[in-house]
């Protein structure tokens, strides 16, 4: 028989890692237990640990109503090379230009600078500003590949991340559970670099707020809504499952495939939501 636990570790303690090392585990931390017992009835037990924000304290999923049936939204801008599908809405404001649409394909509203942009961009601010200042960030490396994580949030000491190759994000059986990456600056997403979602993590609980521009790399794959202070730019043939949300710049897209986790059309709502709508940048 096998029996699957987890708990949060309310103190702090240290385990053994087989080595013959000590290794402390920080107060708050997420501990999955598997107890397995093979055909000759021989117990073994292996532990995961990874950040985790449990019970009230897990941050919400920074957003509103309508937000994310955005598959792009800019400030400054759309602009789009080659054959990109949206499966959702596009806008910009305050400016609403938006070039490449034809060849581009855009499977939901184009409200350009309309009101429901506008109220966009408002749920759009104050989600980037949650995001920024949810608590109890893990500072972790700066490159994200080979990393295994579970819900929670998380910083770099260098203010920016960087993706090389794949990152694994694990929900541990709840997918109703927030990822939230915050960056003083960039993201970067290195060319072929991929995302794999796990133990029931789901794309719509998963946010980048980026402190400036954010670049997806060629031929890559992003599972996340980027929230970004100042431009996005999906390079050729990135394929994005979520919203690419610019507060001031432009969106830049070039033969990418975007699924919004909202799907497209509809109205947005214009209630606050959280974090408030001042600038943090201002």
């Amino acid at each position: 028989e096998n029996n699957m636990s987890r708990s949060t570790l309310h103190d702090q303690l240290f385990m053994n890692d087989g080595a013959g090392n000590n290794v402390q585990i920080q107060t708050g931390t997420f501990v999955t237990k598997a107890i397995m017992m093979d055909e000759k009835r021989r117990l073994s037990l292996t532990i995961g640990v990874g950040p985790y924000n449990a019970g009230s304290s897990s941050p919400p999923v920074p957003g509103g109503s309508g937000l994310y049936s955005f598959g792009a939204l800019a400030g400054s801008g759309l602009t789009n090379t080659g054959s990109t599908v949206i499966n959702g809405n596009i806008g910009s404001f305050p400016t609403p230009s938006e070039t490449g649409f034809p060849p581009g394909v855009v499977n939901g509203n184009d409200n350009a600078g309309n009101a429901t942009t506008q109220a966009a961009k408002v749920l759009l601010l104050a989600a980037y500003n949650s995001a920024q200042a949810a608590a109890g960030a893990v500072t972790i490396p700066t490159d994200l590949n080979g990393q295994h994580l579970g819900p929670g949030v998380y910083s770099s000491l260098s203010g920016t991340f960087m993706n090389t190759g794949t990152v694994t994000l694990d929900g541990y059986g709840d997918a109703t559970t927030p990822f939230i990456f915050q960056m003083a600056t960039t993201l970067v997403t290195a060319s072929s670099s991929g995302m794999t979602l796990t133990g029931g993590a789901h794309v719509s609980q998963i946010t980048f707020a980026v402190g400036s521009s954010a670049t997806l790399g060629t031929s890559s794959t992003f599972n996340g809504n980027i929230l970004a202070y100042t431009s996005i730019t999906a390079t050729t043939s990135a394929t994005i499952n979520g919203s690419l949300l610019a507060l001031h710049g432009a969106v830049t897209m070039d033969t990418n495939i975007i699924n919004p986790t909202g799907g497209g059309s509809g109205s947005v709502g214009t209630g606050a939501g959280p974090g408030g709508f001042t600038d943090r940048k201002s």
